[in-house]
C-alpha cells in the first residue's frame, strides 16, 4: 500500500475497499463521537455505503494529493484513526482543511500534533496549498489545543451544524482556525 506521509512514529496511507472494520471501530467509541454525534455510533452500512466509498473515491478525485488516510502506528502497524488533508469536494486546491479523528488508546501521546505539523509541511512545500484550515467544537479543547501547537489560529466562531445539535456544548458553536503558508514559513523561520 502507497504511504503518504510517515512521521518518526507514524505512517499514513489510503484506506483500502476492504478496511470499513476499522473506520466501524474508530466510530462506535461514544468518546471519539463524543463532539460529532453527541457519542452515537455511525451506523456501519452509513460506513460501508456511503463513507469509505466517499473516501476511496477522494483518491481518484484528488489524484492522490489529497484525501482522508488511515493512520498506522510504524512499530507496530496498530490502526491508530485518520487524518484528512483535503479541498472541499469543488473547492480549490490552495485552500485545505486538516482534520483527525484518533482511537481513544492513541489519546495523549502526541500523535495528532506530530502528524498535523507534518501535514502542513507537506501542504505547504509539496501541494501548493496557500491556506490549511480545521474547525472544532468550542468543548473540545484537546483538539484545540493540537491546532494551537502547530501554529494555527482561531479566523472565526462557526454556528453549529444542524446535524450535531444534539452534541454537548452545541449551544457555544465552535472555531475555526487557520494558517496560511506565510505565516507557518514565519513561524518556522522563527523556530530557527
Amino acid at each position: 500500500m502507497d504511504t503518504y506521509l510517515r512521521t518518526e512514529r507514524v505512517t499514513l496511507r489510503p484506506f483500502r475497499a476492504d478496511e470499513a472494520d476499522l473506520l466501524i471501530e474508530l466510530d462506535s467509541d461514544p468518546a471519539v463521537m463524543r463532539y460529532l454525534s453527541g457519542g452515537e455510533p455511525t451506523a456501519p452500512e452509513l460506513i460501508r455505503e456511503r463513507d469509505l466509498p466517499s473516501i476511496l473515491a477522494g483518491y481518484d478525485r484528488w489524484a492522490g494529493a489529497f484525501g482522508l488516510f488511515a493512520a498506522h502506528e510504524n512499530t507496530n502497524d496498530a490502526f491508530l484513526g485518520w487524518f484528512c488533508l483535503r479541498p472541499e469536494r469543488e473547492g480549490p486546491l490552495d485552500v485545505v482543511e486538516l482534520g483527525y479523528r484518533l482511537r481513544r488508546p492513541a489519546w495523549g501521546h502526541g500523535y495528532a500534533t506530530e502528524v498535523s505539523s507534518a501535514l502542513l509541511t507537506k501542504a505547504f512545500t509539496e501541494l501548493d496549498v496557500r491556506v490549511v484550515w480545521g474547525a472544532t467544537m468550542s468543548l473540545n479543547r484537546a483538539s484545540q489545543h493540537v491546532m494551537e501547537k502547530v501554529g494555527m489560529t482561531v479566523t472565526q466562531t462557526l454556528p453549529t451544524p444542524e446535524d450535531m445539535l444534539a452534541v454537548e456544548g452545541a449551544e457555544l458553536g465552535g472555531y475555526q482556525y487557520e494558517i496560511t503558508k506565510d505565516q507557518w514559513e514565519q513561524r518556522l523561520a522563527r523556530q530557527r
